[in-house]
This record gives C-alpha cells, sequence and structure tokens, in this order.
C-alpha cells in the first residue's frame, strides 16, 4: 500500500534559529542530525534519524563562511541522499557567491554554475532560495529552483507607514531597477536611481540622481549589502541634494566591521533587513530585522503537497 512521504526538515549550523523559527511555524519537529567538524577541520555528518522514502528539506544559508556552509550543505545531500531520501530540498535562503555569474574579467570562473554544479551533483532535486542576486541564476541549475521574493515581507510592514505620504523608491544603482520598480508599484511611489562608479570592492562613488528627491523621505530597495558602500553612498547623495530620511529595504545583510563603521556615520536613518543570515542584535545601529520563517514554512508546505507557491509573493494583485 503507497502513503504519502514525510516531511522532515534539517539543518546546518549555517542559520539553526531560522530553522526552528520555521519549524515552530509550520509545527513539525527540527530533525536531528550530527553536524560537525573533525580536528583536521574535514566535516562529518550522521542523520540521527530514519529517512527512508521521505521528503526532505535541508536548511542552510551559505553566508560568511560560505565555503563552510557550501561544503556542509553539499555533505548532509550526500548523506540524506544514501539514506534514500525520496526527494531532498536544499533550502538556501541567501545564496551565497551570486554576485560571481559571468565572466567580468579575463581568465575569471563562473562560481555560481559551478555551485549550482555541485549541488545537482550532491543529490539535491530541487532548490528553494530567496532573491537572488540576478533572477537568471535560476538557469544556471538543471533542476527546479522555487524563487521567493522578500517583497511581501517588506511590503507588510511599511505600507502603513506615516512616512510613505512623501515618499520616492529608488534603486541605489542602475542594476536594482527591476526590484525597485516592483516596490514602487506595490506601494503607488514614484520611483528614481543612483548612478554609481565602483572604485574598489569595498568603495562606491554615487555620481548623479535620477527621481524625485528634495523633501522627500527615500527608500532604498537592493539585494543584499555587506560593507555598505552602495548603500552609504547613495544616502549622502541623496541627503546632499533635499531628502529628509533615507530608509533602505536590503533582502539579505551580512554586515562586517567596514559597514558597521560606515552606518554609524548616520546616512541611513534605518535599514530593514529580513533574518536570511544571522545579524546581531548589538551593532547599535537603526537595523530592524523581519522574519521570512512563515514565508519559507508557507513555501516549503506547498512544495511537499505540490502546490503552487506563486501566490505567496503576490502583493495587491501584482
Amino acid at each position: 500500500m503507497s502513503t504519502s512521504p514525510l516531511l522532515k526538515i534539517f539543518t546546518g549550523n549555517a542559520h539553526p534559529a531560522l530553522a526552528a523559527e520555521i519549524c515552530e511555524h509550520m509545527g513539525v519537529p527540527l530533525g536531528s542530525a550530527t553536524v560537525n567538524r573533525f580536528p583536521d577541520g574535514e566535516t562529518f555528518v550522521q542523520i540521527k534519524e530514519n529517512i527512508r522514502g521521505d521528503d526532505v528539506y535541508v536548511i542552510q544559508p551559505t553566508c560568511n563562511p560560505a565555503n563552510d556552509h557550501i561544503m556542509e550543505l553539499l555533505i548532509m545531500i550526500d548523506a540524506m541522499k544514501r539514506a534514500s531520501a525520496k526527494r531532498i530540498t536544499a533550502v538556501i535562503p541567501f545564496f551565497g557567491y551570486a554576485r560571481q555569474d559571468r565572466k567580468d574579467q579575463p581568465r575569471v570562473p563562473i562560481t555560481a554554475k559551478l555551485v549550482a554544479n555541485l549541488l545537482t551533483a550532491a543529490g539535491a532535486h530541487r532548490v528553494l532560495t530567496l532573491d537572488l542576486h540576478a533572477q537568471q541564476l535560476q538557469g544556471f541549475f538543471d533542476i527546479p529552483v522555487d524563487h521567493l521574493f522578500a517583497s511581501p515581507v517588506f511590503y507588510n510592514y511599511i505600507h502603513e507607514k506615516d512616512y510613505l505620504k512623501d515618499a520616492t523608491v529608488f534603486s541605489p544603482d542602475v542594476g536594482g531597477m527591476k526590484a525597485a520598480s516592483a516596490m514602487a508599484n506595490m506601494l503607488d511611489l514614484p520611483l528614481g536611481f543612483v548612478a554609481k562608479r565602483r572604485m574598489n570592492a569595498t568603495t562606491v562613488e554615487a555620481t548623479n540622481l535620477v527621481g524625485e528627491v528634495e523633501g522627500r523621505n527615500i527608500i532604498l530597495v537592493d539585494d543584499m549589502t555587506e560593507t555598505a558602500g552602495t548603500l552609504v553612498a547613495a544616502g549622502r547623495l541623496l541627503k546632499q541634494n533635499g531628502a529628509k530620511t533615507v530608509r533602505a529595504l536590503v533582502s539579505h545583510c551580512m554586515l562586517g566591521d567596514i559597514g558597521i563603521t560606515r552606518l554609524r556615520e548616520g546616512t541611513i536613518d534605518e535599514l530593514i533587513t529580513t533574518n536570511s543570515t544571522p545579524i546581531k542584535a548589538d551593532y547599535g545601529l537603526p537595523i530592524t530585522v523581519l522574519s521570512i520563517a512563515q514565508l519559507f514554512g508557507n513555501a516549503i508546505l506547498r512544495i511537499h503537497s505540490n502546490e503552487s507557491v506563486t501566490s505567496l509573493f503576490k502583493v495587491k494583485g501584482y
């Protein structure tokens, strides 16, 4: 007699707090697994319960240290494949190496494609992720990719805020115009963008503005920040041109020391982000962290029951 496969959720060491929150929302227990290191640094994984014939999800953003977390994910997938799981879904709230998606210099790799190949080779049957750096990265995979958007989470937080009465949505660079345009449409706000010039890996110069700025509350929309160079450069130019406040909606926040120092200048009045990666609470900065646990929990339940996930990121019919 055939029975539907059981749903099981596991996590590596990248973000166990998010995995626990997702499980709490779904009302399912977090699966038992050992994920640690040998003395020489090699990763050891053991799935501590029977998953034969099950529908298995492993939650692991590939954030800093990216290489360690990617290896953990690959080894966990391999262990699950060898334990005869029926379907393995890699749940990657933040997909690392996404910025290395093309050859922009001679003799450089396309590492995003390499990581996609590794996930497939390890035994993943599908990927569930959030706000890829470029949507075309879905085409790097030879397995199905369910691509979620943080925009509904941001919308629910800000759509009734008073500062929206005099607000303009801005993209901090030309490349982010599509995401900024989507948010502007959701909020029924005008759209603008900042032209920038990258000086090096950590320094950006904002050069020109297009859009309504003077006397406006600006909402910057970006997919990720690490050094905060793009956000702070854009915010500085916006305020020099008469912006009242500058807030930033950023899907993935991996602030390093440089980014924390820059944000302490006060150029960005509020950084609104998600918990796709672990974020410390002691930065002493105006950072608002919104949970994506419900979004991912609902997506996992829909994938498990072979339902569409598209409606999860529809706002106002957009």
